[in-house]
């Protein structure tokens, strides 16, 4: 029975096992819980989405194997997006590792936190290149965090790697507070001009003033998303519980809402649900 609705994009996290680094001041704490699959299961029925893509949110394999884990055991978690140091050059056999240990059949995707890397340039790195081929020979997609500050970098590796499929978190992180658009906008269209990268339509809104965003200061940059990228090429994601730093679960999902409301059925589906399980090559 095919997935008709997907999250392409949230997290989990056990701070009794191991602390979130990134989580570091008074600004986090109306995320700053463990959250498990029984505390994401009411918003997912509630808006009829079928199936997830869990992605890592600290450098460790041991949180990676955690989320396979935690996929292996559910009917909704679709995909895991985790974690892996590109560097490395035995990549391949950790990779295979993963792969071959408890619910290894779900992973789909590498990341790394690479708006948090000092050299902007990091994604042209000899090594993080083999990484990145490495990911592709094991059929795993990579996911781009990245900012404005780094999408240079981001557009010249999507190019110079035709044979890795990528998948950008976040849109980037558009500048939605200050109301700015460029250079977020133009090299968003650089990037989308390229055929092996999607985009997810997640994360807007802790780009926006958290207490006092609207919808209509978030959704000129959802709409450049679908414009330049298309629909068949944006995934829906909630990036549920990071987006409660601004709005709930079902904010973001009206939000999506409205930004979709211009497009056929099919295009919808495809934001929605096909998007996701053709880039991440979701069973279904």
């Amino acid at each position: 029975m095919p997935l008709s609705r997907i999250d392409a994009h949230h997290h989990l996290w056990d701070l009794s096992r191991r602390p979130q680094p990134w989580m570091d001041g008074p600004w986090a704490d109306p995320i700053n819980r463990t959250v498990t699959p029984a505390d994401l299961l009411p918003h997912l029925d509630a808006h009829g989405i079928d199936a997830t893509v869990l992605v890592q949110s600290s450098s460790s394999y041991d949180e990676t194997r955690e989320l396979l884990a935690l996929a292996g055991a559910s009917d909704r978690i679709a995909g895991v997006v985790g974690w892996a140091d590109l560097t490395d050059p035995e990549l391949p056999a950790v990779l295979a590792a993963l792969a071959a240990g408890p619910g290894g059949d779900r992973l789909v995707g590498l990341r790394h936190q690479v708006q948090d890397e000092a050299d902007p340039d990091w994604l042209a790195r000899p090594d993080v290149r083999r990484g990145l081929a490495a990911a592709a020979d094991a059929g795993l997609v990579y996911d781009l965090l990245v900012t404005p500050r780094e999408l240079p970098a981001a557009i010249t590796a999507v190019r110079e790697l035709p044979g890795v499929r990528f998948v950008l978190d976040h849109a980037a992180k558009p500048p939605v507070a200050s109301g700015e658009h460029e250079p977020w906008t133009g090299l968003l269209t650089e990037l989308a001009a390229l055929p092996n990268v999607d985009c997810k339509l997640s994360g807007l809104v802790t780009e926006a003033d958290w207490t006092a965003w609207k919808p209509e200061q978030v959704l000129p940059y959802a709409r450049h998303v679908l414009e330049v990228f298309g629909p068949e090429r944006v995934l829906f994601g909630s990036d549920w519980p990071v987006c409660e730093l601004a709005a709930t679960y079902a904010d973001v999902v009206a939000l999506a809402d409205r930004a979709t409301a211009g497009l056929t059925d099919a295009e919808r589906a495809s934001v929605f649900g096909t998007s996701a399980t053709r880039a991440y090559g979701l069973k279904t």
